[in-house]
C-alpha cells in the first residue's frame, strides 16, 4: 500500500523554453473533462493507497486551475482516500497565476505547502527562460501566501541560465533568503532534447555560462544557504529544520507512490508504470473505465540496485550500506577508488557523496555503476 500520491496537472499559460514535462496551453472545457478523468483514475487506484502522508499536485501550472477544478479534485480525494494525521499537501504555483482569493481557497481545501517556481529574481533571466512572471510578481505572491497563514513555502531557482553571472545568481540567492521561505531548491538548468531552449543552443543563438562558472554557482548556493540556516539535505534542496519535503524524500528513498494524470509515473510493488501523455487519449480511456497506462516495467534486482544508488546518493546523508541490494555486491570495494579520490566517503554506516562529489554527482554515480558492472 502506498502512502504517497502525485497528481499531474498538464496545463500552462504557455510552455517555458526549457520544459520537457507533459503540458499544454490551458483550455477550460478540456480542463473540466480532465478533472473528471483524474477523479475516475483516483477511484480506480484507491485500493493501492494506505493512509496518505503526502499529496503533491504538480505540473504544468496547477495554480492556473479554477476553483471549480480544485473543488472537484478535493471532493474526490476526501471521498475515496484516508489521510495520515498532519499530511503534507503541496501545490506547485507560478507567481503570475495566483490571487489572494485563490490562495485562501486552496488553504481552505487543505493545502498546507506551496512550491513557487520563481527561477530567478532577474527579469532578463526570467525572459530568457520564457517565464510569464516578473521578479516583483514573485515577491508579491510569496507575501500573499504568508498572509494566508501558510508556514511551509518552497521557492525553486535555476542556475546556469543564459546571461546569468556569478553576481546575478548571488543577488537571486540574497533576495530568496531575505524573503525567509521554509525551503529552497536550486537546480542547474539542463537543456533537454526537443525543447526550444535546446534548439536555440544548437543554433548558437544563445549560450549557457561555462562549466566552471556553473560549478561555482552551485558551490556558492551551498555555502550561502548553509550560512543562513538552510540544511542541505539533497543535491538540489535546502530546508529550515522541520521543513524537508516529505514527498520528494519518498522518491529518493525509492518508496512506493501512486501517480495520476497524463504522463504521470507510478511505482507500486516493484513495477514502474507510465500513463499516456496524450490528454485526449487519457480522458477517453478513463471515460471508458480503463486505466491510461502506456507502459509498465517490472524492476529487476540489478535495476533496483541502480535506482537505490542513483536516488539514494542524491541525499546528503547518502545510503545505508547494509540496505543495499542485492546482497553479495561489495559496494565498499567498488567505491574504493572514488573514496580515495575524494568523491565518495563512508560516514558512519552510510555511503555518501562528498562536497567535491556533489558538484559532479551524475559523473561520479556513472563511474560507480561502471565499477559495479551495472
Amino acid at each position: 500500500m502506498a502512502d504517497y500520491l502525485y497528481i499531474h496537472i498538464p496545463f500552462c499559460v504557455r510552455k517555458c523554453l526549457y520544459c520537457d514535462f507533459t503540458s499544454v496551453p490551458y483550455d477550460e472545457e478540456q480542463a473540466n473533462d480532465y478533472a473528471e478523468a483524474l477523479c475516475k483514475e483516483l477511484v480506480l487506484k484507491k485500493h493501492e493507497a494506505g493512509n496518505l502522508k503526502t499529496v503533491y499536485i504538480g505540473g504544468g501550472t496547477p495554480s492556473l486551475m479554477s476553483e471549480k477544478f480544485f473543488e472537484t479534485l478535493f471532493s474526490c480525494l476526501t471521498a475515496n482516500f484516508r489521510f495520515a494525521s498532519h499530511p503534507e499537501i503541496t501545490v506547485e504555483a507560478n507567481p503570475g497565476t495566483l490571487s489572494k482569493a485563490k490562495l485562501r481557497i486552496l488553504v481552505s481545501m487543505g493545502i498546507n505547502r506551496v512550491s513557487f517556481g520563481i527561477q530567478s529574481f532577474q527579469d532578463d533571466e526570467l525572459k530568457a527562460l520564457g517565464r510569464i512572471h516578473t521578479s516583483r510578481e514573485a515577491i508579491t505572491a510569496l507575501e500573499m501566501a504568508k498572509k494566508t497563514g501558510l508556514m511551509n513555502i518552497s521557492l525553486d531557482f535555476m542556475y546556469g541560465i543564459p546571461g546569468q553571472t556569478i553576481a546575478t545568481w548571488g543577488d537571486t540567492l540574497k533576495n530568496a533568503v531575505k524573503l525567509d521561505p521554509s525551503h529552497i531548491s536550486a537546480y542547474e538548468l539542463t537543456p533537454e532534447k526537443g525543447t526550444p531552449l535546446f534548439r536555440l543552443l544548437e543554433e548558437k543563438k544563445i549560450e549557457l555560462p561555462g562549466e566552471e562558472i556553473i560549478l561555482e554557482m552551485y558551490d556558492d548556493a551551498i555555502a550561502y544557504l548553509a550560512e543562513n540556516d538552510y540544511g542541505h539535505y539533497e543535491i538540489s534542496n535546502f530546508a529550515r529544520p522541520g521543513f524537508t519535503c516529505l514527498h520528494n524524500m519518498n522518491y529518493w528513498n525509492r518508496g512506493e507512490y501512486i501517480a495520476v494524470g497524463a504522463g504521470a509515473h507510478s511505482f507500486i510493488a516493484g513495477v514502474r508504470t507510465r500513463n499516456t501523455g496524450n490528454i485526449p487519449v487519457y480522458i477517453e480511456r478513463l471515460g471508458a473505465g480503463t486505466l491510461p497506462a502506456e507502459e509498465s516495467l517490472t524492476i529487476s534486482a540489478t535495476e533496483a540496485l541502480r535506482e537505490q544508488l542513483f536516488l539514494g546518493l542524491r541525499k546528503t546523508d547518502g545510503i545505508p550500506l547494509a540496505g543495499l541490494e542485492p546482497t553479495g555486491v561489495n559496494i565498499t570495494e567498488a567505491a574504493a577508488e572514488l573514496i580515495e579520490e575524494g568523491y565518495l566517503e563512508i560516514a558512519g554506516e552510510n555511503l555518501r557523496l562528498t562536497r567535491k562529489g556533489m558538484v559532479m554527482s551524475n559523473t561520479v554515480i556513472v563511474m560507480l555503476f561502471g565499477k559495479l558492472g551495472l
